[in-house]
C-alpha cells in the first residue's frame, strides 16, 4: 500500500515535492494545499486540492504532512499536522529558532507521529562526489575546505525580501551548505567566524563568509554571495575545494535533481616535492629564490580523475520511505537540524560583533 502524502504549500517548491513523490515508489501525492487556489488549479487529475491546511490535515486518506509554506508558517502547521496524527516533512529552515524546533519536535514525540527535515542537498551529485573524496582518505591529511556560491542578480524575490518572514540567504541557502559541511567534516566545530552583509538587499542578508574550525584539524570556509561578479567560465556554479598534504581536490559545477550543468573535476597532485639546497647553495628559479610560486614545471602538476556518485534529490524520498516502514535510519535527524540552527546563530552572533564565537 502506497503512503499517502499531503503537501501544504503549492508554490514553488510543493509541485517539485509532488514530481518527487509520484516518481518514487511506494508512495503517492493524495492531497494539496495553498492560501492560493490559483496554483491548486495545477494539480493533476484525482488529488484533493485545499485552501485551508486544517482540512488537509482532517484528510483521512493522508498519512504524511508536507510542510513546504513560507518559513514563518512551519512552526503552527507543523504543530497542526502532529496534533492530526500525521507524520510530518518540514521544508528547511525547519524553524527560526531553536526554541521553536524544541517546541515542534515535542509535539511530533508527543503524538507519536515523526519528524524530519527536508535536508535533500545531501543527495546533490557534486556534493556527494566531494564527500567520497574527503571519505576516501586519498587526499592525506586534509587541511581545509571549501565551499562557495555566486549568483549574479543581486535581488531577492517574493516573500525572501522580508525578515520577518524568514528571508535572506542564510536561512534560503545558507541552511543547505552548512548541513553539507557538517555531514562530511567529523567531529567539533571549536570555533566559528562569520562576514553576513545586506550588498544589494536593504532588509536581508545576501552575503556571508564563515570560516569554521573543526577540533579534527579541518578549516572550512562557507562563501555565498547573489552579487559576487566574474567572468570567468563556470563562475556562477558551485565550487568545491579540498586542500591535504597529499593533495587536492575540486569540484565545479551543480548538478543534483533541480540543476544539472555538468561538473568539472579533477584531484591534483604533483609529482615531485621541493628538496632542500644543499647548505650555502643558493636555488634560484624564474620567480626568484622560493621556488613554490610561479608556473610549476612541465610534468610536475598531475591530475587524477574524480569518480563521480551519481545521486539525485528522490533518494531523499526512497530513504524517508525506508525509515518510515523501519528498514533503514532516516538520513536526517532532528539533532541534526538543530545542530545546524546553533551554528547560524553563533554565525549571526560572530557577525554582529566582529569577533570569533567558541561553539563546542
Amino acid at each position: 500500500m502506497n503512503v499517502r502524502f499531503g503537501i501544504v504549500g503549492f508554490g514553488f517548491m510543493g509541485p517539485i515535492h509532488l514530481k518527487m513523490i509520484s516518481e518514487t515508489d511506494g508512495a503517492a501525492v493524495t492531497a494539496v494545499c495553498d492560501i492560493d487556489p490559483e496554483p491548486l488549479a495545477a494539480a493533476p487529475a484525482g488529488i484533493r486540492t485545499y485552501t485551508d491546511a486544517t482540512e488537509l490535515f482532517r484528510d483521512g486518506n493522508v498519512d504524511v504532512a508536507v510542510i513546504s509554506a513560507n518559513n514563518d508558517q512551519h512552526k503552527q502547521l507543523v504543530l497542526a499536522a502532529a496534533a492530526a496524527g500525521k507524520h510530518v516533512l518540514c521544508e528547511k529552515p525547519v524553524a527560526l529558532s531553536l526554541a521553536d524546533l524544541d517546541e515542534m519536535a515535542a509535539a511530533c514525540n508527543a503524538a507519536g507521529v515523526t519528524f524530519t527535515v527536508h535536508q535533500q542537498r545531501r543527495f546533490d551529485a557534486d556534493f556527494r562526489t566531494t564527500k567520497a573524496v574527503f571519505d576516501s582518505g586519498t587526499l592525506g591529511d586534509v587541511y581545509t575546505v571549501k565551499s562557495s556560491l555566486y549568483g549574479f542578480n543581486g535581488n531577492m524575490h517574493d516573500w525572501h525580501i522580508y525578515p520577518e518572514q524568514g528571508g535572506g540567504m542564510l536561512y534560503d541557502w545558507g541552511v543547505h551548505l552548512l548541513d553539507q559541511l557538517l555531514w562530511m567534516i567529523p567531529g567539533a566545530i571549536t570555533t566559528v567566524f562569520a562576514d553576513v552583509r545586506n550588498v544589494i538587499n536593504k532588509d536581508v542578508d545576501d552575503y556571508f563568509n564563515v570560516l569554521l574550525r573543526f577540533a579534527c584539524g579541518v578549516m572550512a570556509e562557507l562563501e555565498l554571495g547573489t552579487y559576487y561578479l566574474s567572468d570567468k567560465p563556470n563562475w556562477f556554479q558551485r565550487h568545491w575545494y579540498i586542500g591535504g598534504n597529499a593533495g587536492c581536490m575540486y569540484v565545479d559545477g551543480f548538478s543534483g535533481s533541480m540543476a544539472s550543468l555538468g561538473c568539472e573535476s579533477a584531484i591534483v597532485r604533483t609529482s615531485e616535492l621541493l628538496t632542500s639546497a644543499p647548505d650555502g647553495k643558493r636555488s634560484m628559479s624564474a620567480m626568484g629564490p622560493t621556488r613554490s610560486f610561479g608556473p610549476p614545471p612541465e610534468g610536475r602538476i598531475v591530475t587524477e580523475p574524480v569518480e563521480a556518485v551519481n545521486t539525485t534529490h528522490k533518494d531523499y524520498y526512497i530513504n524517508y520511505l525506508k525509515a518510515l516502514r523501519g528498514e533503514e535510519p532516516p538520513l536526517v535527524t532532528i539533532p541534526e537540524v538543530r545542530r545546524v540552527l546553533r551554528l547560524m546563530d553563533a554565525i549571526r552572533e560572530s557577525a554582529a560583533t566582529g569577533r570569533s564565537v567558541d561553539f563546542e
